[in-house]
């Protein structure tokens, strides 16, 4: 007989860190198709600001934004029976990724983006810092959600 994993409550934990692409169907079938081997998975919306904002602390916008992303994306998670939570992280997607591996201890993480051309985070290196920095596998989604 084989169980899975989820039902033992083994599974293994994925942290998401997603900007304006979340929530988007290509990261949620990426999520769900690792759902018999999920336990839970952790979505970090950092808290995208323009730079002005940022320098003179005015994140509410960013915020709120953040946690309507998150929401979106949390609700059609646990719809498809995927054990999601989330959080609003850093600006920086680097920082926001170490914060939650604080409290998460993840075994692969999943980074969603924008495409090339339209991605600071793939111009920043954020794929190459995370592989280089984080021991389990790195995925990288790419969706045009948010591009509008």
């Amino acid at each position: 007989m084989t169980t899975s994993s989820t039902a033992s409550g083994d599974g293994q934990k994925i942290l998401v860190i997603a900007n304006r692409t979340c929530p988007c169907s290509a990261l949620q079938d990426e999520i769900r198709g690792r759902a018999d081997d999920c336990g839970d998975v952790l979505i970090v919306a950092p808290a995208l600001n323009g730079r002005l904002k940022h320098w003179v602390s005015d994140t509410d916008e960013a915020v709120v934004a953040a946690k309507e992303r998150l929401a979106a994306a949390i609700e059609s998670l646990r719809a498809c029976g995927v054990a999601a939570e989330g959080r609003v992280g850093d600006s920086v997607p680097a920082h926001a990724i170490e914060d939650a591996l604080v409290e998460f201890p993840a075994d692969e993480l999943i980074i969603a983006t924008h495409p090339a051309p339209r991605s600071h985070w793939l111009e920043d290196g954020l794929l190459d810092w995370a592989r280089a920095s984080f021991d389990g596998p790195v995925t990288h989604v790419v969706s045009p959600y948010g591009l509008d």
